[in-house]
C-alpha cells in the first residue's frame, strides 16, 4: 500500500533555501519513495518558486484566504508532486521568504503563514478531490498552524488525519500578540493552553506541537536536549508532556549533490582511495582566499555568523589558531558586528585568515574539498549539515558536543583512534578554553599524518545518505496510520 503524505514546508531545495530546512524538505520525497511513500510538497508561491513552476494549472481557487485571493497550483519538484500556494498579496514580493532586502522580518508574517497553514489544512481535508492524503507532515513554525487548523477548524466533512510536526530549530517559534487571534479564523476554544495560546499571545510552533500526532527533531540528541530548560526555549514542559511521541531522526545528505568523486566544483575530484588528490584543492583554496600556501592545517568555516553558531567564541580563538600554525578560510554572513570583526581578524593576520561575506554554494563545496578541518562550534545544533558534508569530503569536523553534532561525529580519543573509528574532534562547552583546546588537538592530530588520514577515511566511509532516515520517516508514517 502506498502511503500518501502532504509535506508542508516554507522552503525546499532546489526552489528556495535559507537554511537546512530547505535541504530536508527537498530531500524527503526521494528519501521516502523507496519505502512505499508518495510525498507531495506544499510551498508558498514566492517569486523564485513561481518562476520555476512556469505555466501551471490551478487546481483550486480561494476567493478569500484569510482575506486575500489565492490559487493552488500543481507541478513537479525534481520529478515529485508539488503544490504551490499562489497568493500574490502574501508571497509575491521582493526580498527573502521571511524578511525584506534589509533583513527586517515582514510585519505580516503571522498572516502569511497562518494563511499557508489554513490552505494546507484545506488540502489535507480533501479540498482537491484528486489529491488525497494519509498523513500531514509540517516543518517548523511556518507550517505549524496547518495542524492547528486541522484540529480546531477542519473543512466540513474532513476525515481526521494523523500528523507529524518536525522541529528543525526550536529557537524559531512564530510568537505573535494576542490581538492577531481574531483574524486567524479559529474558534474560541482554540484560545487555550492546549491550543494556540502561549504566554498571552499566539504561538505558532506551540500550537503545532500540541496538535501533532507525533513530534520529531532532526537528531536523537536534540530530541533529548529540548526536554531541558537550556535547549527547550520555553517549550520544554510541553515536550516533556508529549512523552514518547517525541523522537529524533538524523538528517541525511544527498550523495548526488555532495560526492567529491564527481563534484564539478572541485579542481581535483577524489575518493577515499585517492585522498591524496585533495592537496590540489587545498592549494587552489589558499589562492582563492589569498592565503599563504603551506603544509600546516587549513581550517574552514561555512556558517551563519550568529551567537548560536558560536562565532563570537571563534573570534576570540583566531589568534590562538594562527599562533599554533593554523590558517582560516571563512564563508558566511549574519551579524554585522561579527562580519566586521572577522574582516578585522583577516587584516590582523594577512595571508593567514581569509574571509568571504555572503553565501556561495560552489565555494562551499571547494572549501569542504580543500580544507583540512571544518569548525562547527555551535552552542546548539538540532542536526547540522556542514559536518556531514565535511565527513563526506575528508574535511575533518571539529564540533561542539551538542545535538546532531554529537550524534554524527566520533571524537578522536585514544580508543577511537586505535579502533580506527574516529571521524573528528568533539569538545564540551562553547567557550575560549574548550574551543582553543579542540583546535590544538586538531593541529596535533594533523601532524600525525597516518592518524589524520585514518580519521579522514573513516569519515568518508560513513553513510549519512538519506536511506536510513528515509526508512525511519516511512516507518513513523505507517505507525501513525495503524494507530489512527
Amino acid at each position: 500500500m502506498t502511503i500518501r503524505v502532504l509535506s508542508v514546508a516554507s522552503e525546499a531545495v532546489p526552489l528556495v533555501k535559507t537554511g537546512g530546512l530547505a535541504d530536508v524538505a527537498g530531500a524527503l520525497p526521494s528519501a521516502v519513495a523507496p519505502h512505499g511513500v508518495e510525498m507531495t510538497t506544499l510551498l508558498p508561491g514566492y517569486p523564485a518558486v513561481m518562476k520555476a513552476l512556469g505555466r501551471a494549472r490551478a487546481v483550486h481557487t480561494w476567493d478569500s484566504l484569510l482575506g486575500e485571493k489565492a490559487r493552488l497550483l500543481g507541478g513537479k519538484m525534481d520529478g515529485y508532486p508539488l503544490l504551490v500556494l499562489d497568493a500574490p498579496a502574501y508571497f509575491q514580493r521582493e526580498g527573502g521568504p521571511y524578511s525584506d532586502a534589509e533583513g527586517r522580518d515582514w510585519v505580516d508574517n503571522w498572516r502569511r503563514f497562518a494563511a499557508f497553514g489554513r490552505a494546507a489544512a484545506d488540502i489535507a481535508g480533501g479540498l482537491v478531490k484528486a489529491r488525497r492524503f494519509d498523513v500531514v507532515h509540517a516543518h517548523d513554525w511556518q507550517a505549524a498552524m496547518a495542524l492547528a487548523y486541522m484540529r480546531f477548524a477542519p473543512p466540513e466533512g474532513a476525515t481526521p488525519l494523523p500528523s507529524v510536526m518536525t522541529i528543525h530549530n526550536m529557537a524559531f517559534q512564530g510568537f505573535y500578540s494576542a490581538d492577531k487571534f481574531p483574524a486567524l479564523g479559529l474558534p474560541s476554544q482554540a484560545w487555550s493552553m492546549d491550543g494556540v495560546e502561549y504566554h498571552g499571545g499566539v504561538g505558532f510552533l506551540k500550537a503545532g506541537l500540541e496538535a501533532a500526532s507525533a513530534i520529531t527533531t532532526v537528531s536523537p540528541t536534540y530530541a533529548r536536549e529540548i526536554r531541558t530548560a537550556e535547549f527547550g526555549m520555553g517549550l520544554e514542559g510541553l515536550i516533556l508532556s508529549r512523552g514518547d511521541k517525541v523522537s529524533g531522526i538524523v538528517n541525511g545528505i544527498d550523495p548526488a549533490q555532495w560526492n567529491p568523486q564527481v563534484d564539478p566544483a572541485l579542481p581535483s575530484p577524489f575518493n577515499v582511495k585517492t585522498i591524496g588528490k585533495r592537496a590540489a584543492n587545498k592549494r587552489a583554496l589558499e589562492a582563492e582566499f589569498g592565503l599563504e600556501a603551506g603544509d600546516g592545517p587549513l581550517f574552514v568555516v561555512v556558517t551563519r555568523l550568529t551567537w548560536q553558531k558560536g562565532m563570537d567564541v571563534l573570534l576570540e580563538v583566531i589568534d590562538h589558531l594562527v599562533g599554533i600554525g593554523g590558517r582560516l578560510a571563512l564563508l558566511g554572513s549574519g551579524d554585522k558586528a561579527m562580519e566586521n570583526a572577522f574582516h578585522a581578524a583577516a587584516m590582523r593576520h594577512p595571508g593567514k585568515v581569509g574571509v568571504r561575506i555572503g553565501y556561495d554554494e560552489a565555494l562551499s563545496h571547494r572549501m569542504q574539498g580543500g580544507g583540512d578541518a571544518i569548525l562547527v562550534p555551535s552552542r546548539f545544533e538540532p542536526c547540522g549539515l556542514t559536518q556531514l558534508y565535511g565527513l563526506a569530503y575528508g574535511c575533518v569536523p571539529v564540533v561542539a558536543r551538542t545535538g546532531g553534532l554529537a550524534d554524527t561525529v566520533i571524537d578522536a580519543n585514544l580508543a577511537a583512534v586505535m579502533g580506527g573509528v574516529a571521524t573528528g574532534v568533539q569538545f564540551n562547552g562553547v567557550n575560549y578554553a574548550s574551543l582553543a583546546d579542540a583546535v590544538s588537538r586538531a593541529v596535533t592530530l594533523f601532524w600525525q599524518q597516518d592518524v589524520w588520514r585514518g580519521i579522514q577515511r573513516a569519515g568518508m566511509k560513513t553513510d549519512f545518505s538519506w536511506s536510513r532516515s528515509g526508512k525511519a520517516y516511512a516507518d513513523l508514517y505507517a505507525k501513525l496510520i495503524a494507530e489512527a
